[in-house]
């Protein structure tokens, strides 16, 4: 295992079209649930512990080997919003092109055959890690930081926000973040003999309504 491919790997600068997606900020944003360091922090906490968490288990699942089939329909059975499904496999695709690029990869040729339209971003992300040499908890801490690193980078751009201010956010939840990694890669352990049932399916349902009224927006700064 090179623990460097998980820096490139979580390096927010890897081409993997995550800087055109807000992860909900922007529609928080609007709603007025975001407007400072403060209430980033409630928002990123909460992301951390529903979608951040089922994105990180599923990623874990990947590496561990579940079949990719099985995690891209449970990962669909856990998105209700249809404007988050097509995110989530436009991220999926687009992260797969850089990922192929990168760590050529049989699994990643047979996962673009097989979904040609993209799967879900977190089943892409698991292979991904895979095919660079990590490990289970290595891909739930490139989940999970994504869920949060996100919405903390867009509302920099959204709020003005000072970035030392946005960075503090992502300290803080630091030692969440851990313990949420933890728990991923025990649930995608668990998958592995109970199926994929026994992966987690924390919802948010604000996250959910705010994607499908920011889909429909006529002009946006993010993509989602």
């Amino acid at each position: 295992m090179s623990r460097a491919a998980l820096l490139v790997l979580a390096d927010g600068r890897f081409p993997a079209g995550g800087h055109a997606h807000s992860g909900g900020a922007e529609a928080a944003v609007k709603a007025g649930r975001i407007t400072d360091a403060v209430t980033l922090e409630h928002f990123c906490r909460g992301r951390l512990h529903t979608t951040g968490l089922v994105a990180a288990s599923l990623a874990a699942a990947a590496v561990l080997g579940i079949a990719a089939r099985e995690l891209d329909a449970a990962a669909d059975a856990r998105t209700p919003s249809p404007a988050l499904r097509t995110a989530a496999r436009r991220l999926g695709r687009q992260l797969g092109r850089a990922a192929r690029a990168t760590w050529p990869s049989p699994e990643l040729d047979t996962l673009t055959k097989e979904f040609p339209k993209g799967a879900h971003q977190p089943v892409v992300l698991g292979l991904t890690a895979r095919a660079a040499g990590l490990e289970p908890l290595d891909a739930a801490y490139c989940a999970l930081y994504e869920s949060v690193s996100g919405p903390a980078t867009a509302t920099v751009r959204l709020l003005s926000l000072d970035p030392f201010d946005a960075t503090g956010v992502l300290a803080r939840l630091a030692p969440e973040l851990d313990r949420v990694a933890d728990r991923a890669v025990e649930a995608a352990r668990r998958a592995l003999t109970e199926g994929v049932d026994a992966l987690p399916a924390a919802s948010a349902s604000l996250l959910e309504i705010g994607a499908q009224a920011h889909a429909a927006w006529p002009v946006r700064l993010f993509a989602s």
